[in-house]
């Protein structure tokens, strides 16, 4: 992994307006993404997780452009995206591709195979027919997909299956970065372990560099390299896997993972951090921390003043007042 950055993102917002009426002068919204800082170096897969509705897909479609921020900055390879002109922008979207949560719903159920996969192709390169083709049977080489389904259309697969093409589309340019919107949530479990085994071969095989979204805690752990925990449309906390599994530095983050299941039986009777209450609407978060309605640890400077998102200890990211194991 190159120590290189990739792609870094500074005080990312997504407000969306929910306001109700003509004449309604009070407006509402919905801060779905409320400020968001961290980067991602070259080769290097960067895990993002939270409960539904933290954000974490949001801050993905900003990233590959499918979503304008209220607020902020992306700089990708060190040009700030949300400067770029229409054309200089069409330039940097081969470089930036999505593999989405939904195999289904992200293909064209009107286009062969052969054309999903070649369509980038067709787009962005000049090369002739016979030399698409060509590239698209040997992408679905790389992907474990039938040279022989190449005339069926998306609704003849399984949703592995169907996931398989959606990533030999997305690595069809060779791109820099790949953001996976949760790739594997809505797959057979035991499916879900060859795509992830997929995903991680074409990455080290390639060096291409992943933001990784999911809400599964497994499939986190197997693939990343750092892990950035979100809450209500803030990273609370950001550290390497092995840092982050061993011991947790924000309460959320430490409630989030002993939440997982424990398969050993002998280790199932060690204290567990359980999140008491529910996540607090997000058209009107706390203030000062926006944990402290449910943290366990909360003082009444966490109800008063939101905790600055900083380094406690070297290589290790988070927000709170009271940081745990530091």
């Amino acid at each position: 992994m190159s120590e290189e950055i990739l792609l870094e993102v500074k005080n990312l917002k997504k407000h969306f307006d929910v306001s109700k009426g003509i004449f309604n002068k009070e407006k509402k919204f919905i801060y779905a993404v409320d400020g968001l800082d961290f980067f991602v170096k070259k080769g290097e897969v960067l895990g993002i997780v939270g409960e539904s509705g933290c954000g974490k897909s949001t801050a993905g479609n900003m990233v590959g452009q499918l979503l304008d921020p209220t607020e902020g900055e992306i700089y990708f390879k060190g040009q700030n995206l949300l400067e770029l002109k229409r054309k200089e922008l069409l330039k940097v979207r081969p470089e930036i591709q999505m593999i989405f949560q939904d195999p289904f719903s992200s293909l064209n159920p009107r286009m062969k195979v052969l054309d999903i996969i070649a369509e980038p192709l067709k787009t962005h390169t000049n090369k002739n027919n016979k030399e698409i083709k060509e590239e698209a049977l040997e992408l679905m080489d790389v992907v474990g997909l039938n040279r022989s389904y190449i005339n069926r259309y998306p609704h003849e697969f399984s949703g592995g299956q169907r996931q398989r093409i959606g990533i030999a589309r997305a690595i069809a340019l060779n791109p820099d970065l790949v953001i996976c919107d949760e790739p594997v949530s809505a797959l057979d479990v035991s499916i879900q372990s060859q795509i992830l085994n997929l995903l991680q071969k074409l990455q080290k095989e390639r060096n291409l560099t992943f933001i990784f979204i999911a809400h599964g805690l497994p499939a986190i752990k197997y693939i990343s390299d750092r892990i950035a925990v979100m809450y209500l449309g803030k990273i609370v906390e950001i550290a390497s896997k092995e840092e982050i599994f061993e011991g947790a530095i924000h309460p959320y983050t430490e409630g989030l993972f002993s939440a997982v299941p424990i398969p050993d039986p002998t280790e199932r009777d060690k204290e567990r951090k359980i999140i008491e209450g529910d996540i607090p609407n997000p058209e009107n978060p706390p203030s000062g921390c926006n944990f402290h309605t449910r943290c366990p640890y909360a003082q009444p400077i966490c109800k008063e003043k939101e905790p600055a998102f900083e380094e406690k200890v070297p290589g290790r990211f988070a927000a709170c007042h009271f940081p745990l194991n530091v």
